[in-house]
């Protein structure tokens, strides 16, 4: 079942975003941005890994060596240079259930050098016969708001994130049973039962072998607790309470804020703190989350089957959405954009096919970078934090003052 499909509108709180609430140079390549590295780390990918598998636990998961299909390492930013303009496309949940939509998406990748976040939700690789083995914090055993995956779906959702990890792309979580609502939601955990969580979350990933018996599948090609070092909450609630686990477990970023602005980020409790954002929002006076159900919640009033003759316009609108926040950042103060997605066919799937032509249309630009949430804070961190600084003086849409030669020189 997918994540969305058995959550209310209560249960989705903060998921209406701010519409409701108001009323890696070229694109994931090498330093150079050289095109023979893009296709070179292409076709590693394809490969695999070169080093055989060290089986990690119940074989589950394994260490394969290097991940393939990897910028350089990252370059600080010269004196008078343009930043890059990152984007970084993430996927909530992160399971296939049989709509297509995650190998969709693995090849639109490919086809346009794009590296992505995959945020996976830790029960989707537990199957439900071995569903009371979760014990969500203040929930009954066993609880799941997103239910739990087919048999046949959690076997193409470890096929899918086995392919993901392969291409270059990101393995973060969002966690378990996406409790959003009443006394057991996510935004009252303490930091002790938020660290329960996350043990369950890796824990059901790195003994699916277990869990479903199954021997003949392979292992994921990675070690989970190395891979594992950021992820976004239910409905964007609990942050708070989440980070000092995050920070104890030694995760780097976290992408759980309520609604940030299309500023550069800064660091909180030691995490960088990397919002969904408020963008324009056409035909409106207000900015709606960068989020696809935002979008939706803003045009359909919640309702993912809406009568199908809004569909071309809502469409648009949603893809004139994405394009709108990126053209600000690209044409201002190049801060990171960060899109928040679900693998759903919600009112037609208008909202899948908005954020593919955005992405196409993203990939075509100059000094643009497609990348996962750890590529971005890889580059972050090896820049001086005296021109992260200044870049973060730089409001929503403001231009460097001079033109980046000056501002930066």
């Amino acid at each position: 079942m997918s994540e969305i499909s058995r959550r209310s509108a209560v249960g989705l709180g903060l998921g209406l975003g701010l519409g409701a609430a108001a009323g890696l140079t070229g694109c994931g390549t090498d330093v150079e941005g050289d095109p023979s590295a893009a296709e070179r780390a292409r076709q590693q990918a394809k490969e695999g890994p070169k080093v055989a598998p060290r089986l990690i636990g119940d074989g589950s998961t394994a260490f394969t060596g290097k991940q393939p299909g990897q910028p350089g390492p990252p370059a600080r930013l010269e004196r008078g240079q343009t930043p890059p303009q990152f984007v970084v496309f993430s996927w909530d949940g992160a399971g296939e259930v049989g709509n297509g939509l995650f190998p969709r998406f693995l090849q639109l990748a490919e086809q346009h050098n794009a590296h992505m976040t995959f945020f996976l939700s830790g029960v989707y690789l537990l199957p439900e016969s071995k569903k009371r083995l979760y014990h969500p914090p203040n929930n009954p055993v066993g609880a799941s708001d997103i239910g739990y995956l087919t048999d046949g779906h959690v076997k193409e959702t470890l096929k899918y994130v086995r392919q993901a990890w392969l291409d270059g792309h990101e393995i973060g979580t969002h966690f378990n049973g996406h409790f959003c609502g009443g006394s057991g939601s996510v935004a009252h955990w303490t930091p002790a039962q938020w660290g329960k969580e996350i043990e369950q979350a890796r824990s059901f990933i790195k003994t699916w072998r277990t869990n479903t018996g199954w021997r003949r599948q392979e292992p994921l090609p990675f070690d989970y607790d190395a891979e594992l070092i950021g992820g976004r909450t239910p409905c964007l609630l609990g942050q708070d309470n989440l980070l000092p686990m995050a920070r104890k477990l030694g995760w780097r970023y976290d992408a759980s804020s309520p609604g940030g602005v299309q500023r550069w980020p800064e660091k909180k409790e030691g995490l960088w703190d990397l919002p969904l954002q408020g963008i324009p929002f056409p035909g409106h006076s207000f900015e709606v989350l960068s989020m696809d159900y935002n979008i939706l919640a803003n045009q359909s009033k919640n309702s993912t089957k809406a009568p199908s003759y809004n569909y071309p316009a809502w469409k648009t609108q949603a893809t004139e959405s994405y394009l709108a926040g990126f053209e600000r950042a690209y044409e201002s103060n190049r801060a990171p954009y960060f899109i928040g997605n679900h693998f759903e066919e919600w009112n037609g799937g208008i909202y899948m096919d908005a954020v593919e032509e955005a992405l196409k249309r993203f990939a075509d630009r100059k000094e643009v970078r497609l990348v996962s949430f750890r590529q971005f804070v890889d580059w972050l961190d090896a820049q001086d934090k005296a021109v992260l600084a200044k870049l973060r003086t730089l409001e929503v849409g403001q231009r460097p003052p001079g033109g980046w030669k000056t501002f930066l020189a």
